[in-house]
């Protein structure tokens, strides 16, 4: 990435370039955005970041009303839009035709510098990983994103780092596409997966098992179990059940190597966990998969506060490119206010962070005004002064 330009020397950028620090100054990219045809682009990659990264902040509904701010807004001119200024045909071409492979190279980047960042916080159960998919709806216009008759939907499937709370991976489908394939993709040999009852397959159970991937997975309560040994229960815990099963009917679905399955009750319901984690305590097993629930915590807030599901795109390529730019902005507030506040994201802080980029645009506006008066008021006594000089 080029350092700031614009931005260097502006008093009204602290925050926003503050913000971006661990993009501009501590990443270099190999893959230069280039121009399609003879015309140089009207958006450079950097324009383009910066402009999904203040769609999200501002949360704003549309791209028209980022395209909006980028034209009225004092600050979004100066410091986000293009020198030039940008169409509203040139933004959309641009955002749902390139900088996915860009977007992709700074999201792996902000990953890593988040995991250099970031505590683990439950690094004693090992490193964890939640696995689930988000429906997008879309527009029947996007025939892609098929769902069912009368009804498009998009799913994002994504891995999340639940030691550090951040997302690590993350792939796009339609709506009907299945789950349990994408969990290869995200998890890598070493990494526990964390799931709910939808990813349950004794298949990828054996295959996970075969590739050393571990797994935390919730199994449907009537699963048949074929009991090979029992491990001891404390009656004091909520743990009720820790044997070695097989699971499935024999010929038909059963695992073909054996699992540890978990059973544990809290507030008067079953839980029935399936694992290859011999390591833990069974009430780590269900610590564990309790800590599932942080993606879904994770999906709210982002849904919420950073408007991401609010489509600009219309292409499988564009919504990707959207995605990328909202997971983006969530990890660059992650490190900003682990690095200034030492805390974990919170849209306190967000919202603080807002309001000192405003102030800091108002404060800077103010300024100008009083040397553009200062700059008028001086050539208005020079005038003056020229005038008694000549009589």
């Amino acid at each position: 990435m080029r350092p700031f330009k614009r931005l260097k020397q502006r008093r009204k950028a602290r925050a926003f370039k503050l913000l971006l620090t661990p993009v501009f100054e501590r990443f270099k990219s190999d893959k230069q955005l280039e121009s399609r045809g003879y015309r140089p682009l009207q958006m450079t990659f950097d324009d383009q970041l910066k402009a999904l990264i203040f769609y999200h902040l501002e949360e704003f509904s549309s791209g028209s009303e980022l395209l909006q701010a980028l034209e009225q807004n004092d600050f979004a001119k100066e410091c986000v839009a293009p020198p030039k200024g940008i169409k509203k045909s040139a933004f959309f071409e641009a955002i749902n035709n390139r900088g996915l492979e860009q977007l992709s190279e700074v999201f792996g980047h902000l990953v890593k510098q988040a995991g250099k960042v970031l505590p683990a916080e439950y690094a004693h159960l090992g490193n964890l990983v939640s696995i689930d998919g988000s429906l997008i709806d879309a527009v029947l216009s996007m025939e892609w994103a098929d769902y069912r008759s009368g009804s498009k939907k998009a799913k994002a499937h994504v891995g999340f780092d639940i030691n550090r709370g951040i997302p690590r991976k993350i792939y796009l489908s339609d709506g009907k596409e299945g789950e349990r394939p994408f969990v290869d993709k995200i998890i890598d040999k070493g990494e526990t997966g964390v799931m709910d009852r939808g990813y349950q397959s004794h298949d990828h159970f054996d295959k996970w098992q075969a590739a050393e991937k571990f797994f935390v997975c919730r199994i449907r309560e009537n699963t048949i179990k074929i009991v090979i040994r029992e491990n001891a229960v404390n009656p004091d815990s909520i743990i009720f059940y820790d044997r070695i099963v097989m699971l499935g009917t024999k010929g038909v679905n059963q695992t073909e190597k054996e699992l540890r399955l978990v059973g544990y009750r809290v507030d008067g319901k079953d839980y029935w966990i399936a694992t290859n984690r011999y390591d833990l305590t069974a009430e780590q097993v269900a610590e564990v998969y309790k800590l599932r629930w942080n993606i879904e915590t994770f999906f709210g807030w982002w849904k919420r506060h950073l408007k991401v599901y609010h489509l600009i795109a219309r292409s499988k390529y564009g919504l990707m490119v959207q995605l990328l730019g909202g997971l983006i902005t969530y990890l660059l507030l992650a490190i900003y206010c682990r690095e200034q506040h030492n805390e974990p994201v919170s849209i306190t802080r967000v919202r603080e962070l807002r309001n000192q980029i405003a102030n800091e645009a108002a404060e800077e506006l103010e300024q100008k005004r009083m040397r553009t008066q200062q700059k008028s008021h001086k050539n208005k006594l020079l005038k003056k002064k020229r005038r008694h000089a000549k009589t």
